[in-house]
């Protein structure tokens, strides 16, 4: 068995096909098949199922591809901690991120800035980005796919995943400054409950803030009608303005709406919109950068840790 297959076959579950792998790879897609071929015949059992429009692993592919992905990451590992003692810092970082964080500032910190600094110190590393949602970047942390990620959290981390927490505040639902809503409210917030009935506009499932939300409505007896969906909090107000729904988003995370608790209607953003404190119970949104526990495997991943929990404001999550 040679790494050269193991690179190939994960290659291959991961494009979905043959020509993609080998895109990948700068290697003719033939090539590709003959290796994994060859990979098929030396275990006696066939990994890949090539019968529809994308290759995808079978029952036993599934539980050989964690096995092939551990090996390529301990061979590289080894290459990496062998570079680190030659006194300049190589290697890949794959940093995950929910949408919108790359052009935020958050707390003071702003997650691209602290990436040029780094990578100006540390030109040899290579700084891989992707944005997706929390629940699947935790998961892709856990597998060690991603080395570190921003997420927004729906409570507490996951066995495994520790955090440092970046931004708590308190969920608002933005309405229009004509919404009934405002006639509920006391002193600027209104009860969960009275988003029983009402269209919702949220986040995505996956994310943090979805999450939160889910689970307090549940614990309230009803389930959320969630009726319009986007990635950043800033295009949920801007439906919300349009008359589509209650937009749940973070106080301070929102440009069209501003936090209502100094005001017993709510707080006016340029007559358009109010934000109103979800009360009964209070919600929070949260979000955090995470890790392993046990530390990114890299040691370009666990230099840039240390960089970012430096530069970062916050605290450990509970």
């Amino acid at each position: 068995m040679e790494l050269a297959q193991l690179r190939y076959f994960v290659a291959v579950v991961e494009e979905g096909s043959f020509t993609g792998a080998g895109a990948r790879l700068h290697v003719s897609q033939p090539g590709v098949s003959a290796q994994v071929r060859r990979l098929e015949r030396e275990l006696g059992q066939r990994l890949l199922d090539r019968s529809g429009r994308r290759v995808t692993p079978t029952e036993t592919g599934e539980a050989v591809l964690s096995y092939a992905r551990a090996a390529l990451a301990a061979v590289e590992g080894v290459r990496r901690t062998a570079e680190e003692f030659s006194g300049l810092l190589r290697g890949r970082v794959a940093l995950g991120l929910i949408p919108g964080a790359a052009g935020a500032v958050v707390n003071g910190f702003d997650v691209v800035e602290a990436l040029g600094n780094f990578h100006d110190e540390h030109p040899r590393v290579e700084i891989a980005l992707s944005e997706d949602t929390s629940e699947r970047m935790l998961a892709a942390l856990l597998r060690g796919e991603l080395d570190l990620a921003v997420v927004g959290l729906g409570g507490e981390p996951p066995a495994g995943i520790s955090c440092q927490v970046l931004l708590d505040e308190p969920l608002v639902a933005a309405v229009r400054a004509d919404d009934p809503l405002l006639a509920q409210s006391v002193n600027g917030g209104i009860p969960l409950a009275a988003l029983r009935d009402r269209a919702l506009i949220s986040l995505p499932r996956g994310t943090g803030l979805r999450g939160v939300l889910e689970r307090a409505c549940t614990e309230a007896g009803f389930a959320p009608r969630v009726e319009f969906e986007a990635a950043a909090p800033a295009v949920l107000v801007r439906l919300a303005a349009r008359g589509l729904g209650v937009a749940v988003v973070p106080s301070g995370a929102e440009s069209g709406a501003e936090s209502g608790a100094e005001s017993g209607a709510g707080s006016r953003a340029g007559g358009a919109l109010c934000a109103l404190r979800i009360t009964e119970p209070a919600l929070n949104g949260r979000v955090a950068l995470a890790w392993r526990t046990a530390g990114p495997a890299g040691p370009a991943a666990r230099r840039l840790l240390g960089r970012l929990r430096a530069e970062a404001p916050g605290r450990p999550a509970p």
